[in-house]
Formats: C-alpha cells, structure tokens, sequence
C-alpha cells in the first residue's frame, strides 16, 4: 500500500470517545491578516491522501475571490489503505456489510466529527456556523451524504467526489428515500462530481441518486452535478474538489 501522500504536517491529533480511535487532524488556515471575520471551513476525508488537492483548490479560488478564505481541515488515520490503524472501511460506511467485517460505523464517526472535532475547531479557529462543508472522495464521499440526508443535518455543504454508492447493494438511496418520506425540505447544498473514464458502475450510481433527487426533490437542497472526461476515479479529485468548494462556498 502507498504511504500517506500529503505533504502537510498535522496540526494536531484527535482522540475520538465516539469511536475509542485517534485521528491525525491537518489544517490550512488563512493568515489572520486576510481573515475577515468568522470563516468557512471544509471537513476533509482521507486527510492522509486529499488534503494537498483541497488545500490547493481552497487557496486558488481564495485568491481569484472566488470563494472567501476559507479553513481546510484534513481527517486522517496517519496510515495508508488497508493498514491496521487506517479505520476508513468503519467510519465511513452507515451499514455493515460482509464486504468489511468491521463496517457500519458511520454514525459514531459522525457524532465525533459533530460533538468532537468540530468544537475544538471552533475553538481555535473562528468559523462561519453557516458554511461548513464536509468533503470526500469514494468512501469518504459515501460518509459525506450519509452526513448531508439527516433529520437535523450539521453541515451547509456536502461535496461528494466520485461517492462509492455502490455500498451495501446502495444502501444509501434507500437511507435518502425514506428520509424524503419523513420530511419535504432539506435546506443545504450537494455537489457531486465524477471523471466521465470512471467505471459504469460509479457513473451509472451517480445518475441512478440525481434520478431519484428529481423525482422526489426535497425544497431548499440545491444540486449541482459534474462530469469531467478524460478522468476516471483515481485522478479526477483535484478538479471535483476545485469545482466543488467553488460551487458550495462562491
């Protein structure tokens, strides 16, 4: 397996009570001197591998003015894919499936992004309550919309690169469905976005979600879609997370 690929130091680490795990924390954050009052923020999954993409994107629309300064914080195991303290398989997944024995624990995972993390953040950081936006590619991207459909939902934003509904025989569209059925409106912002050389199967899901996010809209969520040719699963994160937080946060 390849080793972490940002080239950040971590900020900080993270104890989780939520889910007895230590989480390696990256952020990038403007200088106080182009801050402007209380910021927004991006909750990155995959720190470990997607943090420079954001970081990147993040500052480069910053500094066209398309977005505001803006705070990115990176989410990571400070260990790669498939290794023992990388618990991606767990956190980011809201159903148990045979196809990862310890699956299913997206729902702790995200008390302790909400109830945890994010009041450290805020701690040390002065952030906009109205312009959080979690991000995440594959895996992560599944954990971003199981985070955006909620009853009371955290986050404003929910950027979802490449998101592996596939999960659990697409669990996912049914979690959405019936939270559609228990309510009418969502007030927030989806972007998805996808490379045109993915797999039928990832294109294919992404237009299976935007179908249903059309027959049964919900009033107030917003979606944008985006399809990139010439990239497929594994190159296509920096354009997703530069057209997303352009999308999300301008």
């Amino acid at each position: 397996m390849k080793p972490p690929s940002t080239s950040a130091r971590p900020a900080f680490s993270s104890r989780s009570p939520q889910t007895g795990t230590d989480y390696v924390i990256y952020v990038d954050a403007p200088e106080q001197g182009v801050r402007q009052g209380p910021m927004p923020s991006v909750l990155l999954m995959d720190g470990d591998y997607l943090f420079d993409a954001a970081v990147a994107a993040a500052r480069a629309l910053a500094a066209s003015g398309r977005i505001p300064p803006t705070v990115v914080v990176g989410v990571g195991y400070g260990s790669g894919f498939g290794q023992p303290g990388n618990h991606r398989g767990r956190d980011y997944t809201p159903t148990a499936s045979s196809d990862e024995p310890s699956s299913g624990g997206a729902d702790a995972f995200h008390s302790y992004l909400v109830g945890t993390l994010w009041p450290e953040l805020a701690r040390r950081f002065p952030l906009r309550d109205d312009a959080r936006v979690i991000a995440g590619h594959s895996l992560g991207s599944l954990l971003v919309l199981h985070a955006l459909f909620q009853e009371d939902a955290f986050f404003a934003g929910a950027l979802a690169s490449a998101p592996s509904i596939w999960w659990d025989n697409r669990s996912i569209l049914g979690a959405i469905s019936r939270l559609r059925e228990s309510r009418a409106s969502l007030a927030g912002r989806l972007y998805l976005g996808v490379g045109a050389d993915d797999t039928p199967s990832m294109t294919g899901d992404i237009a299976l979600l935007e179908e249903q996010l059309r027959a049964r809209p919900f009033a107030g969520l917003s979606v944008v879609s985006e399809s990139f040719p010439g990239r497929d699963h594994y190159d296509v994160a920096p354009l997703t997370m530069s057209g997303g937080l352009a999308s999300l946060l301008g």
